[in-house]
């Protein structure tokens, strides 16, 4: 079989192998590729045989690459048939059996097709050059997305590098050796109090692996999702590791839509040890442990609350540090709360900028409405409460009236239909 030569191949693969960190068999990869796609530059100025090359003419070509002679083959895979129209893709049943007498029509053979040493032109190597760049490339970007894909949701440590428009790129530790893989931190998951000097190091939350040759990082990575705020308590409080305390809820708000005020976080956590104190847990003593993670994210605010599976508590807890007087669910099917409050404790409670309160509904999923507990109308409020209840009711009556032929149709509908029915007019 012919061969064309390439001199010190096998020390080129070790040189790429070794300056990008990619296992020899992606260079091998990458360089075969390149190789096909150089010979392929080849055919198509040479224009052999009035060929018409298109996309995907040279689907039956494959390059072999010999290390340890230095060189390379070209292979085409032909079909065996009785009359050749295309000599790159069929071969003649008379051909083959002269060497295989036991061949037949319509079995495939592999013919080597590599060309002669001085004919592998200027070009052909140009565009081999090109194709092998974007290749190694591919092949690093590939060894990112396996690597890191598993990683997603997880925290890693980072190392600023440079700044690109709003966006900080960072570098993160790869297992392959890769001293920089690198990341993005766009300015939407940057914290106002983060000083992104060069070289400065940080620990952030890997919120999306990129897939595709697109150009740029694939990594994009957060420092003001709720994501770390979890990751920092595990790390720092064993209780929560152990699984005796569980994070039941977050809410953070690390950029907050005022200047006015900063980062805050409001965690609820809960245990079923009834000798272990999760509130405490979490905060260690004399603030150890909670105040590890503010200097991580540093100096952002956060209250740790104790969660309740009762909806009046829970809301009272979730407005710590105020002092609640009562919850009213004024409407729990929209849930809906009331917070009486005394006067000296309504801005603690709304808190800047409304931030509190804020922070407090996404923590429980409830709209909770600040009130003074003094200027408090109850019966004003009552009568309000039993007209919603009142309307509530009336319009649960009023769509009873539909469940007997709802009952007749769903009868000649497929269970999924059925069940669609049924959860769009509750009982």
């Amino acid at each position: 079989m012919s061969m064309v030569s390439l001199p010190g191949l096998s020390e080129m693969i070790n040189v790429i192998s070794r300056e990008r960190n990619l296992p020899k068999h992606a260079v091998e990869a990458a360089l075969q590729e390149a190789l096909l796609k150089g010979y392929e530059r080849y055919r198509r100025t040479q224009r052999l045989d009035g060929a018409h090359f298109d996309e995907d003419y040279f689907i039956n070509f494959d390059v072999e690459l010999d290390v340890e002679e230095e060189g390379f083959r070209v292979l085409a895979t032909k079909t065996i048939v009785d009359a050749v129209d295309n000599p790159d893709h069929q071969i003649a049943l008379n051909e083959v059996q002269e060497v295989a007498a036991e061949a037949q029509l319509g079995d495939t053979v592999v013919l080597d097709v590599t060309p002669e040493q001085g004919d592998f032109g200027r070009m052909a190597a140009i565009q081999t050059k090109q194709v092998l760049a974007q290749k190694l490339r591919d092949q690093q970007r590939k060894l990112v997305q396996e690597e890191f894909q598993d990683l997603e949701g997880t925290v890693l440590q980072a190392r600023v590098l440079r700044f690109e428009r709003r966006s900080v790129i960072m570098a993160v530790t790869s297992t392959f050796g890769q001293p920089e893989v690198e990341a993005e931190l766009p300015k939407r998951e940057q914290l106002p109090n983060d000083n992104y000097r060069a070289n400065a190091t940080f620990k952030v939350y890997l919120k999306r692996v990129a897939e595709g040759p697109q150009r740029g990082p694939q990594l994009i990575v957060s420092r003001a999702d709720a994501g770390l705020v979890v990751y920092l308590f595990a790390n720092e409080v064993p209780e929560i590791e152990d699984e005796v305390v569980r994070i039941v809820a977050v809410a953070r708000e690390a950029n907050p839509p005022s200047r006015l005020v900063g980062p805050r976080t409001k965690i609820a956590v809960d245990t079923l040890e009834r000798d272990v104190d999760p509130v405490g847990a979490c905060i260690g003593a004399r603030g150890s442990r909670i105040q590890a993670v503010v200097n991580e994210l540093r100096g952002e605010k956060i209250d740790v609350i104790r969660w309740s599976p009762d909806p009046a508590t829970y809301i009272s807890n979730s407005l710590s540090p105020a002092r609640v007087d009562e919850v009213r669910l004024a409407n729990p099917d929209e849930r809906q709360a009331h917070v009486l409050v005394a006067e000296d404790q309504l801005s603690l409670a709304i808190g800047k900028e409304g931030q509190n309160v804020r922070l407090a509904a996404r923590l429980t999923g409830w709209k909770i409405d600040i009130k003074d507990t003094a200027k408090y109308d109850y019966e004003a409020e009552n009568r309000k409460i039993e007209q919603m209840q009142y309307y509530t009711q009336t319009t649960e009556a009023d769509d009873s009236e539909y469940d007997e032929p709802l009952e007749d149709v769903a009868s000649e509908l497929t269970l999924d239909e059925t069940t669609e029915v049924a959860q769009s007019n509750p009982a």
